[in-house]
């Protein structure tokens, strides 16, 4: 009896950046041929996908593609942002886990899933997938420099580093190798910032830890040339890596190749405004600061006015996404933003969302005002363009350090919104230090587009991956054949 082809069977964090990355890697994996693939995501997530995307009629080409869904355990109008994340996961434990447990036994899905690629922060998906002797992939859409500070944080507890013994934020960290010459309080997840480590997210983190190592291999969103040494210490927990990104310029990369195939129009759960683009084409090249602090991110209004000030002050053009629901609390003051929109004629543009990936692509760009998210900061190295970051929160105070510390692409302004050093910090990116940061951007760009390229690292990796799921699932395929 023939073995049945390999069923992957992809389970994302059901945000939008990991969803973002996630769905570039099916993409990827429906290219290589023979591999069926079920991209499972909340029924929460699959009705704003098939609300704002083509998903449906873009992967229609492959005929092993099939989206899915399942409940969150979340009523409708939850609005699943940031600071109410501890919700959403214990509600995926209590009411998704035993479906998803369910879906992976019952044998409904033909042919049978044969390996699972899930996000690591999913836990429940590892003890499932355990539990029934199917293979088990971890997918971290975060960056490798935040997942090693996840290893290390039982190190850092011993060490009595953490929790933070005094207020001083710039007292280094030494209990994370690699990191111990740059790395700083106010560098570490915002959750380690708790007088107490009793907190669910510190807990769920520290979980993550030691489930992960316990998968059949880690994907990570990255590329060697840009984390190499850090890879090696991730490497002694979990020895199974596959580097494969940067994931968005992997699939582009491909698709070049594949000649008759357009490329994903959006992967959004927000209607992008387009007109954004034919602004920027209107202004001179280089010209540009594009700001946007994602999907998740919230401020103050006393934050925005500070950010509001200190772009115009820069005296430089600015594109900025600003969502309806980015400034906390502010809704009864609609009118006064209109006003501040209607006082940025002519120096800027704002939208609700925007099409990020063409808005970094395009010639009037030059710099990049962001949250730095793993995705956005990805987008902006393939393009070459230099970043002033304002962490959030989980990766991207990590992420912000490397940007300004290591990597030289930018500068970090973290625990501080204040309209002067904002106005400093735009001139020093698109003036004074310009030509500096060009210079390591464009580097770091092509270091990026080699890695994908025939030939390059995350090349290689991907195929050694879809080789080793082949070979996983055709040791589930006969353990699943009757006797």
């Amino acid at each position: 009896m023939d073995p049945q082809p390999p069923h992957v069977l992809i389970f994302p964090l059901p945000l939008q950046g990991p969803i973002n990355s996630t769905l570039k890697l099916a993409e990827l994996l429906c290219l290589s041929g023979g591999l069926h693939v079920t991209f499972l995501v909340t029924d929460y997530i699959r009705r704003r996908l098939l609300r704002h995307t083509n998903i449906q009629t873009h992967f229609s080409r492959y005929p092993g593609f099939d989206l899915a869904s399942i409940p969150d355990g979340l009523p409708e109008d939850h609005p699943r942002l940031g600071d109410q994340l501890t919700e959403m996961f214990d509600a995926l434990e209590a009411v998704t886990k035993p479906l998803f447990r369910e879906m992976l036994v019952s044998g409904t899905r033909r042919p049978p899933v044969t390996c699972v690629i899930a996000d690591g922060i999913l836990g429940f998906t590892i003890d499932v997938a355990k539990e029934i002797g199917m293979p088990v992939i971890c997918l971290r859409t975060i960056s490798p420099c935040f997942l090693w500070i996840i290893f290390c944080l039982p190190k850092l507890i011993e060490a009595g580093e953490i929790p933070f013994k005094d207020k001083d934020l710039d007292a280094p960290i030494r209990s994370v190798p690699g990191m111990e010459d740059f790395l700083r309080q106010r560098d570490l997840p915002s959750f380690c910032r708790s007088s107490e480590l009793t907190g669910p997210i510190f807990k769920r983190y520290l979980t993550e830890s030691i489930q992960v190592p316990r998968a059949d291999g880690v994907i990570l969103n990255s590329f060697e040339d840009l984390e190499g040494p850090l890879l090696s210490h991730i490497h002694t927990q979990c020895p199974n890596l596959y580097t494969i990104g940067p994931l968005h310029a992997h699939l582009k990369s491909r698709l070049s190749i594949e000649k008759s195939l357009s490329s994903f129009r959006s992967t959004s759960f927000r209607e992008e405004d387009r007109s954004c683009l034919s602004w920027l084409d209107q202004q001179p090249s280089k010209s540009v600061i594009y700001v946007s602090f994602g999907s998740l991110a919230t401020m103050t209004w006393d934050q925005f006015t500070e950010f509001w000030h200190g772009l115009m002050n820069s005296g430089k053009q600015f594109l900025w996404v600003i969502r309806p629901d980015s400034i906390a609390g502010k809704d009864g003051e609609s009118h006064i933003f209109t006003k501040l929109r209607e006082d940025s004629t002519g120096r800027g543009y704002i939208v609700g969302w925007a099409p990020q990936e063409e808005v970094l692509s395009h010639e009037s760009v030059a710099a990049f005002f962001t949250h730095s998210g793993w995705n956005s900061t990805l987008e902006s190295i393939c393009e070459g363009v230099p970043m002033i970051c304002w962490p959030y929160f989980v990766d991207q105070q990590v992420n912000g350090r490397f940007v300004g510390e290591v990597w030289k692409l930018g500068l970090d302004m973290k625990d501080t919104c204040d309209r002067f050093i904002i106005e400093k910090m735009v001139r020093d990116l698109m003036e004074d230090r310009r030509d500096e940061f060009l210079r390591s951007a464009d580097h770091m760009a092509n270091l990026a587009r080699q890695s994908v390229g025939e030939g390059g690292v995350s090349r290689r990796n991907l195929d050694r991956l879809i080789e080793d799921v082949r070979s996983m699932s055709l040791r589930t395929s006969y353990s699943q054949s009757p006797d």
